[in-house]
């Protein structure tokens, strides 16, 4: 710290400022300019070097009367042993006049205090990332489901080592540097200011063989074949989860997931809603007007006898209860839902047509009334 630096301003204090004051401004600023905290590590030591004096009783007096001169920083002309303000002083704090701080910085900081250090040793283990693709599968095989193979580009765990990053038959070694904590600690007073080791870059082993195949990187990109099994009744949209699928972590996290988006091919008559199918299903006027029953399909292969009533009107859905799809979360199956369309002939014989003007003729509904 420069001679000239005034040790009350340092921690904002006044002169008259007592122990208390000062404890409660050095912890203030302590927790802000910390270097683990992001702050200056230069204006951390006068900090510290300020605290380290105001907070001792018989330096602080010593420093109220030498001011700038205090610690050894001796003014012009002094001879060393003649009284000098800069006589020898320990720069131990005592700790127990501002408490644990330890407790004080919880878990911010990665470095320990005065060589004790409470941080976690090495670097922190990381979840690998998600990775996301898209599947299109086929009305059957989302109504079945279906187990197949899809091809994902993503970072995967090299095949060759294993993931390890180290040439088969070989391993990591300790890092001589950092002790394998993956951590090296610069002193500065009270505090140990921690950091990943340069060596080993904080992994705490050292690779001597590297693995040829992705470099000692553990890991490389490419495209990977993944079987996944998609459920019955996967819906078109759909995002299905398969766990640790994905990319894998660092420094022993775990891998991430791989989520499939299922789009479903369209079908020829079946339309899908959710766990309901749609279809449509033709009638003549006549068999719409009389009533009539016929057979439908259903998306599970089979044939059902469905009864059209009498007077049934475009549009109008029936429904088959059951004889849909299967429901994802369980729950049985959803329904089949008929959507009846009544289809008017382009050609009529001229018997057809002497019938339909015999109808005209005796119809006695008015099928505009509401309208005026």
């Amino acid at each position: 710290m420069a001679p000239t630096a005034n040790y009350y301003d340092t921690l904002g204090v006044k002169k008259t400022a007592t122990a208390e004051d000062i404890k409660k401004a050095f912890r203030k600023l302590a927790r802000k300019h910390h270097p683990d905290a992001g702050g200056e590590e230069e204006k951390f030591k006068e900090i510290n070097e300020a605290y380290e004096t105001l907070s001792d009783a018989e330096k602080r007096k010593a420093y109220d009367q030498y001011g700038q001169y205090f610690g050894g920083n001796a003014p012009p002309g002094h001879r060393p042993g003649s009284g000098s303000p800069g006589g020898s002083y320990s720069t131990t704090v005592n700790l127990g006049d501002i408490g644990d701080l330890g407790d004080l910085f919880g878990g911010v900081f990665s470095g320990g205090f005065g060589g004790r250090g409470r941080g976690p040793s090495g670097p922190q283990p990381e979840r690998g990332r998600d990775v996301e693709v898209r599947l299109d599968l086929s009305f059957e095989q989302a109504f079945e489901g279906a187990s197949t193979k899809i091809e994902v580009d993503s970072v995967h765990a090299c095949e060759t080592c294993k993931g390890s990053g180290a040439k088969p038959g070989t391993g990591t070694t300790t890092c001589a540097a950092c002790g394998g904590s993956g951590q090296t600690s610069d002193g500065q007073g009270m505090f140990a200011f921690s950091r990943a080791c340069s060596k080993c870059h904080g992994s705490g082993g050292v690779i001597e063989s590297p693995c040829s195949a992705c470099r000692g990187q553990g890991k490389v990109r490419g495209r990977k074949s993944i079987a996944v099994n998609v459920p019955a009744g996967a819906n078109d949209g759909g995002k299905l989860r398969f766990k640790g699928k994905g990319e894998p972590g660092v420094s022993g996290g775990p891998t991430g997931d791989l989520y499939v988006l299922t789009r479903i091919k369209p079908h020829p008559y079946f339309l899908r809603d959710h766990a309901d199918v749609v279809l449509e299903l033709p009638v003549t006027i006549a068999e719409a007007a009389l009533g009539v029953s016929v057979n439908v399909p259903t998306p599970a292969g089979e044939k059902v006898k469905l009864k059209i009533p009498a007077g049934t009107q475009n549009g109008r859905t029936l429904r088959l209860a059951g004889k849909g799809a299967p429901k994802l979360k369980g729950g049985g199956h959803g329904d089949l839902k008929v959507k009846v369309k009544v289809v008017t002939p382009h050609h009529l014989t001229e018997a057809q047509k002497e019938a339909l003007e015999t109808f005209s003729a005796e119809q006695t509904e008015d099928v505009r009334a509401h309208i005026g």
